[in-house]
């Protein structure tokens, strides 16, 4: 049986990362015993990230560089939070006729995550 789910990334900088992730998302950080990765942790959601300088730069990628949807309780009060700090979004907050609010913003990184709620809860 899955107990949870983890992102792994490849970041251009692990203390910028660690920084946007906590700063702006929220995020708590958990060291893992190796200087070139960390875990990024808030609910439910664990990301871990490891330090990539030689890596292709996510913002590079275009509309490739998704890598998580985040659903969250309350995505309105998130996006305010978000928001307020200065994120970079790549979608203003909307309701879809998919069932879904939601909102994209862009991480440090050029990383591209979508947040959303279920509109049926």
């Amino acid at each position: 049986m899955i107990k949870h789910h983890m992102s792994v990334l490849a970041v251009q900088d692990l203390q910028e990362s660690m920084a946007f992730y906590q700063g702006i998302l929220g995020f708590t950080i958990r060291e893992v015993g190796d200087d070139g990765w960390r875990i990024f942790e808030r609910g439910g959601c664990r990301i871990m990230a490891g330090h990539c300088p030689d890596s292709i730069p996510a913002r590079d990628l275009g509309d490739h560089s998704y890598f998580a949807y985040l659903v969250v309780d309350d995505v309105d009060d998130y996006y305010k939070e978000v928001v307020s700090k200065g994120v970079e979004l790549i979608k203003e907050l909307r309701s879809e006729p998919w069932g879904m609010r939601e909102f994209g913003l862009r991480t440090n990184d050029g990383h591209r995550i979508m947040v959303g709620q279920d509109l049926e809860s």
